[in-house]
């Protein structure tokens, strides 16, 4: 880094917030669409962008006729505001599948999204000049997209390319950002600088659950973190644009929030959101698919004296 870290802090700016949206699951194992389609009603009210079928929403997990259902909901409620993961299920050795990708990112333009360009065994095994070649193949074939950078504590097939592949996507007019989950801080202020000098309206949505203050620097964000509190995201937002000091206050409960919920394993932190949202009535169960890890019921103890700082806090804000 050849740049003083100090010189990328943005007081004042307008945050455009991306959340990814949880999906709940009832107690017989079952989707839980209403309680989704109020998840995504209440992202979208507290002024945040839904980002459906992404880890979060177990995409993974998901049949093409779900994730199609998904994308649909998503649609109506948001009012074809948001963005969904363009995800192609692969297997280790499988060679990059562009049919595949350009398939999945027309059904999201269908419905009225913005495709994020899911990593895969196919995508991420290529090198660096070949993971731009076909960034490049899919931006010909789609006229907006978001790439994504994830790393492998996220998934086994998770890879962070290089910042001089990263400055190659950059230069793909139709990918208007990328979403950064390196949970690196170094790595993101490279991109930060590296935006401002070569393409200053990419947007850098960060994905650093364990750092959400990377919006003090010009990041942006598309969370998983976010989906446990939408309208706690979006008053800390306004306090930043309005230069408010109680941004940090609140910055750091919600910190508090990601530290303890993408511990190791990180993709536990989708159980916990699960129990975060039964906690706050938003769901009547914690149940995950299959093969999500599981975290420890005395998570839970920890999940709801948060919830009643979060709830206090804001309640003396308001007053």
């Amino acid at each position: 880094m050849d740049f003083e870290i100090a010189e990328l802090i943005r007081p004042g700016r307008t945050i455009t917030g991306m959340s990814a949206v949880l999906l709940p699951f009832t107690d017989d194992g079952f989707i839980d669409w209403e309680a989704t389609e109020a998840h995504i009603e209440r992202t979208v009210e507290a002024g945040l962008t839904p980002a459906v079928n992404m880890d979060t929403g177990y995409v993974q997990l998901l049949t093409d006729d779900q994730q199609h259902d998904v994308l649909v909901l998503a649609a109506v409620v948001s009012g074809d505001e948001f963005v969904a993961g363009a995800f192609v299920p692969d297997e280790p050795g499988a060679a990059f599948d562009l049919g595949g990708y350009v398939a999945r990112c027309e059904a999201i333009a269908s419905a009225g999204g913005t495709p994020v360009i899911f990593p895969s065994h196919g995508l991420n095994s290529l090198d660096d000049d070949g993971w731009v070649a076909a960034l490049v193949a899919i931006g010909e074939r789609v006229d907006r997209f978001i790439g994504f950078e994830l790393g492998a504590m996220f998934v086994p097939y998770g890879r962070i390319p290089s910042l001089d592949a990263y400055e190659a996507m950059m230069e793909i007019g139709s990918c208007i950002g990328a979403k950064h989950s390196s949970l690196s801080r170094r790595l993101e202020w490279d991109r930060l600088a590296l935006r401002d000098r070569v393409r200053p309206d990419f947007r850098v949505f960060t994905g650093n659950d364990l750092a959400i203050d990377m919006v003090m620097y010009g990041s942006d964000y598309l969370l998983g973190l976010s989906t446990f509190a939408p309208e706690e995201f979006a008053l800390r937002d306004r306090l930043w644009a309005a230069g408010d000091p109680r941004f940090r206050e609140l910055d750091d409960l919600l910190q508090y929030l990601g530290q303890f919920t993408f511990r190791a394993p990180v993709p536990g932190y989708r159980h916990a959101a699960a129990m975060f949202f039964e906690l706050r009535g938003w769901a009547s169960s914690s149940r995950t698919p299959t093969g999500v890890p599981q975290r420890p019921e005395s998570d839970r103890a920890v999940l709801a004296g948060i919830l009643e700082r979060l709830e206090q806090w804001t309640s003396e804000v308001s007053s």
